[in-house]
């Protein structure tokens, strides 16, 4: 690994003198990665925001089931009609579709595309010295993609019969019976989807092999760039096979096939007669979590690179055991590929082959760990800044691995048999990727920022933004333990009421009215959590044009590329091409002028 780079020389470095673009071009159909990665980020916080309110309305409907929702309810019932929203209420099929939709948009269309897409596309090429991503045209393509399939599923919404409501895992044969195209729709925006993340995939991983400038060996990239690296790997593998089922599962809502129909398939009593039967539900199954779990770690390796960047940085001290950190980073790539069958345990498979998931899913929790006490080991001994991309990266953290923990007893088919699909799962994959992934991308907003922009985002209300944020996230996912506990299921438009003891007195194992009350809390702490966000949307706008002058192109004090560039970057990033002479961390070395020495810092 510590072999000598084949990148090539970077010929196309900036030039004073080259003509300047339109603003179509520019801004809209650009080819410039950096554009394109605030492409990319701009649109999926606008589809975070949407998700999020999404979610606002699930949770008043749970809390308060057949009751008009406030502010919207008038507008929901104008845009979506009488059927879906009769007086403002959220019917149980509207709810189903907030639920599937909530789901698809957060994950296809918010996260990873911010963590991966957005981050990946305006840093790898600056940390390793490139000029560019190695196929421009096709990583615009990929955006474009990307906005397509996403403007698919919004419009879903309004046509008859509304979005999905299959949930966002779209199981048959339920995807393929429910009355309305919304499925159809969906599936044909995930196909869009998937060719997004495949062409950028292809892209990533050309650009690390090929465009590392002279002297970044292996070793010396950014943990960062590793951690894209092996994300790409894990999107141009595990994708293909879900976009394969998502064709095969439209052929049969469109052209008759029976690709995951059963023979004999009975829908409210009665046989369906149009069919021909014969093949398998448990395929899908198979097919879409090969990629759905491998997508968890798309979801958090990149929050980890984006961690360890400013661990590295505010604490003023190398990563204890980068080594350790890249093997570690290498090994989940590999092990995620062959642990996704833990999400079926309830489909009958036999306890050898349950086993065997059990046991791969217990090893990949090794490689994890590793990585997070590498990070708590860089804490010991620091001078710490406690700014704002560091409280957060502090704060995801423990609840990281509060995330992690709790998901072991759902890798156990005895104990998964009780929590499978309760508000248990829920809680414990919001804390992966809620105060997890979205809290490192909010760390990397705020440390980013002035390399995009010259400007520093406020201090003050970013903590702000941070303290209210940690407090409602909590809030809101840890009561959800003891709800699953307790026995309550998710996908229910009223929350479990009809399975509570205050509707059936005499039900055994019914749900007590302290967990239904529970649903009132955090419909509550959900709304203080989108009250928190104001602070950070007004900070953001704000600082483009008005936040205090970054004073220089390495504000931070940072030893990596991206901040040896000036800011904001420019056509071709790097006034000269550069040359590396170091690793990506070396921050404090004892006999140096200064607590920093930069990667094209000459000995």
């Amino acid at each position: 690994m510590q072999a000598s780079t084949h990148a090539i020389p970077h010929p196309h470095v900036h030039e004073a003198h080259h003509e300047e673009a339109g603003f179509w071009s520019k801004y809209v159909f650009s080819t410039d990665h950096k554009i394109i990665g605030i492409q990319y980020g701009f649109t999926a916080l606008c589809f975070l925001f949407f998700g999020f309110c999404l979610m606002l309305m699930m949770r008043w409907q749970i809390a308060h089931p057949g009751v008009p929702v406030p502010l919207v309810g008038p507008l929901l019932e104008r845009l979506l009609g009488n059927t879906m929203a009769a007086k403002g209420i959220v019917s149980p099929d509207l709810y189903n579709s907030f639920g599937a939709m909530h789901g698809t948009i957060m994950v296809f269309l918010a996260i990873v595309p911010l963590a991966f897409a957005a981050f990946g596309n305006y840093l790898v090429p600056l940390q390793i010295g490139a000029p560019d991503m190695a196929f421009p045209r096709v990583n615009m393509a990929s955006y474009q993609f990307y906005v397509l399939g996403g403007v698919i599923m919004f419009f879903s919404f309004f046509i008859p019969g509304g979005a999905a409501q299959a949930g966002w895992t779209s199981y048959p044969p339920l995807a393929e019976v429910i009355p309305t195209d919304g499925q159809t729709f969906w599936l044909i925006g995930m196909v869009m989807l998937i060719s997004s993340s495949l062409l950028g995939a292809v892209n990533f991983i050309a650009t690390v092999i090929q465009l590392r400038a002279p002297g970044m060996t292996w070793m010396r990239l950014p943990f960062f760039v590793w951690a894209q690296f092996v994300t790409a790997f894990l999107l141009l593998l595990a994708f293909p096979p879900l976009e394969a089922a998502g064709v095969l599962q439209l052929m049969d809502n469109v052209a008759g096939t029976s690709f995951f129909l059963p023979t004999g398939l009975a829908v409210a009593g009665a046989k369906m007669a149009n069919i021909s039967g014969g093949g398998s539900p448990l395929l899908w199954q198979h097919l879409f979590w090969f990629l759905a779990h491998p997508e968890v770690y798309v979801l958090i390796l990149p929050a980890m690179g984006i961690v360890a960047e400013i661990i590295a940085n505010n604490t003023r001290k190398p990563l204890w055991g980068y080594k350790s950190l890249v093997y570690a980073i290498l090994t989940i790539g590999f092990l995620s590929f062959i642990v996704w069958a833990h999400h079926m345990y309830l489909t009958g498979m036999g306890t050898k082959i349950a086993t065997f998931f059990q046991t791969t899913t217990m090893i990949i929790s090794i490689p994890s760990v590793i990585i997070l006490t590498c990070m708590f080991i860089s804490l010991w001994g620091g001078s710490i800044r406690f700014n704002t991309p560091m409280l957060f990266v502090m704060a995801f953290l423990p609840m990281f691995g509060i995330g992690g923990l709790t998901g072991l007893p759902l890798g156990f088919s005895y104990s998964d048999l009780h929590l499978h699909d309760t508000y248990y799962v829920i809680a414990h994959f919001h804390y992966i990727v809620a105060p997890g992934t979205i809290f490192a991308i909010f760390a990397g907003i705020y440390f980013w920022f002035p390399k995009a922009t010259g400007r520093m985002m406020s201090e003050f209300w970013g903590q702000v933004h941070f303290w209210a944020s940690l407090i409602f996230m909590n809030l809101i996912f840890q009561p959800m333990f003891a709800q699953g506990m307790a026995g309550m299921l998710r996908r229910m438009a009223d929350g479990g009421a009809n399975y509570s003891t205050a509707k059936v007195p005499d039900a055994i194992g019914g749900l007590s009215p302290h967990m239904m009350e529970l649903h009132t809390y955090i419909l509550w702490a959900a709304v203080g959590l989108a009250l928190a966000q104001i602070p950070f949307i007004i900070n953001f706008f704000w600082s483009i044009n008005n936040g205090k002058p970054a004073g220089s192109d390495n504000p931070w004090h940072s030893t990596t590329l991206e901040w040896q560039t000036p800011t904001p970057p420019p056509h071709g990033n790097f006034a000269k091409a550069p040359q590396v002479y170091r690793g990506p961390y070396e921050y404090s070395v004892p006999g140096h002028a200064s607590d920093f020495t930069p990667q094209n810092q000459p000995d």
